[in-house]
């Protein structure tokens, strides 16, 4: 059961939550229980879902950008990575400093 929890991305901690909140099933937690967990780790794995999305967005639009050196593409406007600050000489950006 703990490594079936752990592949659905719960942690070893939220396992150990959720084995005892389900002792309690009956008791004073009702909202402690799989499925307000599960709800919560579902929001978490969308959120992670869209993040890797955006990422891979990016990536295959670098790629399609043909550029091989990241310090040279990095000034170019067409370049979809935002690292235009590492062009620059090493500056760093405002909200890095």
């Amino acid at each position: 059961m703990i490594k079936a929890a752990q592949r659905l991305g719960f942690t070893l901690d939220e396992v150990a939550d959720l084995l005892e909140a389900g002792q309690h099933r009956h008791g004073r937690h009702p909202d402690a229980g799989l499925q307000a967990r599960a709800r919560a780790k579902i929001a978490e794995v969308e959120a992670t879902i869209a993040d890797l999305q955006v990422i891979a967005g990016t990536l295959g639009a670098a790629v399609d950008a043909g550029c091989d050196d990241l310090v040279a593409c990095a000034g170019q406007p067409c370049y979809p990575i935002p690292f235009a600050t590492i062009a620059v000489a090493g500056v760093p950006a405002a909200e890095d400093r």
